[in-house]
């Protein structure tokens, strides 16, 4: 199972999930301290703005970040969930999930997945880019980005409530 938080909920969610690795998906990765129960190898740190398109200054996810998330999550042996976070645990985290969750599902629908999404958590609102370079990675032929664009965006909040995706 994947918990997906905010910064501010981080130490909160992994201690109450009992989750051993986390995805951090944050620009300013000097923000985050690694939990205590969580060892250096299980912590993926990616450095991205929650962008779409170039901006000067900032970091536009990639497909190093994508593949890097790919092969950590397929790595992952499930035996206790995975926290994926961002800043605000809305955009990039939501895409993350999404993400891990389509990776690790090659046979299941993205819509499902991405209806699953919604219902967890009203405010999702997955990082385009991120997701379209899923697609293509993942050889989803746009039924991923088809899927997070048919769920909408989520309900403005500054900060999610800390919520679950189910693998199966």
């Amino acid at each position: 199972m994947i918990h997906v938080c905010s910064l501010a909920r981080l130490y909160e969610t992994v201690e109450t999930t009992g989750a051993r690795h986390v995805v951090t998906l944050l620009k300013d990765t000097d923000r985050v301290e690694r939990p205590s129960s969580v060892v250096a190898a299980n912590h993926l740190i990616l450095s991205m703005d929650d962008i779409s398109v170039p901006m000067d200054g900032y970091t536009l996810p990639c497909n190093d970040h994508v593949s890097a998330l790919v092969e950590f999550v397929r790595g992952w042996d499930r035996a206790k969930p995975l926290v994926v976070h961002c800043y605000a645990g809305i955009s990039r985290s939501t895409a993350g999930a999404y993400v891990a969750a389509c990776a690790l599902n090659p046979r299941r629908d993205e819509l499902t997945i991405a209806r699953e999404l919604r219902r967890a958590s009203a405010t999702a609102t997955p990082n385009s880019r991120f997701v379209a370079l899923a697609d293509r990675m993942l050889c989803r032929e746009g039924r991923m980005v088809a899927a997070i664009d048919a769920i909408g965006r989520g309900a403005m909040a500054y900060e999610a409530n800390p919520f679950r995706l189910e693998l199966e």
